[in-house]
């Protein structure tokens, strides 16, 4: 039986081929022409890379007529650098000799997601290949005007992955400039087709009102022509945008999480009295916005949450709620009846003895 292991074991590593040249690795590209070709690009000092070999060898298993292949990235830096390898473990996906798809990081779910839908989808005919550019065409276009400023670039602005990229981004903030951005590690389809499209070969890429403005080298350029600033939108000051959110609807509960999901005992006390008042409002999960979560702090004058606002205005915290649930106070829209009893209007409604915004009972 040992030996019946140890044979599966060698069967299954030589599944994945091993390729330690340029030109072994132009050669396979060649001969796997009409396969799925998966390349597994990995570094002998990283222990996720040796996981992801196993992931492949087990893949190996399941897809006989999928081609395996593991390259060392520094070994062979040529074809690293033309495939702009900067981490690893890194995957790429080729079938009739053209780079189809991209992974970055040892994610095996995903991995085995991309060998199943490449492998199960054959090769497209010319006129399939035309309608799909297009597809990608209006796609790329959606994308390009998805904010009025969007930023294409390797990571998010909170985890950028490469120097330009942060660079682009610490420039931006710098000059408070409101923007979206896509990272293009997630969609290898839009990280080559946007190339093509903006005929912009590299990465980061700025667009305003959906036209090019260009990569790193052209926004240093612009900032010290002191242009920047009058193209790019500015985002507006945290005390704009927190009143606007203050009065984004009657009544906004900043919480941590959110109507369906309170992530601390606190809010989801406030909830619990909030849906049994029956009151419309709207809640902001401050643990998603960290400019919000502090600035609101200063801008209320109050240091926890959550905190609950009423056209725009602070009612309080949980305490403070608890209290007025069971003695309300007077609001710009009270009426009260001839026996003494206390009814507030907002949205219409009246109610006696609730919170100042409870509707009828």
């Amino acid at each position: 039986m040992a030996a019946g292991a140890a044979g599966a074991a060698e069967a299954a590593a030589a599944a994945v081929v091993e390729v330690r040249s340029a030109g072994q690795f132009e050669e396979l590209l060649r001969l796997k022409a009409k396969s799925l070709l998966v390349i597994h690009f990995w570094a002998p000092w990283a222990p996720q890379c040796a996981q992801m070999n196993d992931v492949m060898a087990e893949l190996a298993k399941e897809h006989r007529e999928v081609s395996f292949v593991k390259l060392e990235a520094e070994a062979v830096p040529e074809v690293s650098e033309k495939y702009e390898i900067i981490s690893v473990p890194t995957f790429l996906f080729f079938k009739n000799s053209q780079k189809i798809d991209r992974l970055d990081g040892a994610h095996a779910p995903e991995l085995t997601k991309k060998v199943q839908r490449h492998a199960s989808s054959g090769s497209f005919p010319p006129s399939a290949n035309e309608h799909l550019k297009e597809d990608l065409n209006l796609r790329l276009k959606k994308l390009t005007h998805a904010a009025p400023c969007m930023l294409f670039m390797k990571g998010t602005p909170q985890e950028p992955r490469c120097g330009f990229s942060k660079q682009m981004v610490e420039i931006l903030h710098k000059h408070n400039i409101q923007f979206s951005s896509f990272d293009i590690f997630s969609d290898e389809e839009v990280r080559q087709g946007l190339k093509t499209y903006s005929n912009w070969p590299t990465y980061p890429q700025l667009y305003v009102s959906g036209e090019l403005i260009g990569g790193l080298d052209i926004i240093k350029e612009l900032e010290a022509s002191e242009e920047l600033d009058t193209i790019c939108p500015k985002a507006p000051k945290l005390e704009e945008r927190l009143k606007v959110l203050t009065n984004k609807a009657s009544v906004m509960l900043f919480m941590k999480g959110n109507k369906q999901e309170a992530k601390c005992g606190f809010s989801k006390q406030i909830l619990e009295i909030l849906n049994s008042t029956g009151v419309e409002y709207e809640t902001f999960d401050i643990l998603e916005d960290e400019e919000v979560r502090q600035g609101l702090k200063a801008y209320s004058n109050w240091p926890t949450y959550p905190q609950l606002y009423v056209k725009g205005e602070l009612v309080g915290g949980l305490d403070i709620v608890k209290v007025r649930t069971l003695y309300p106070l007077p609001c710009s829209t009270d009426k009260w009846d001839t026996f003494g009893n206390h009814h507030c209007t907002l949205n219409g409604n009246f109610g006696v003895v609730g919170l100042l915004f409870s509707p009828a009972s």
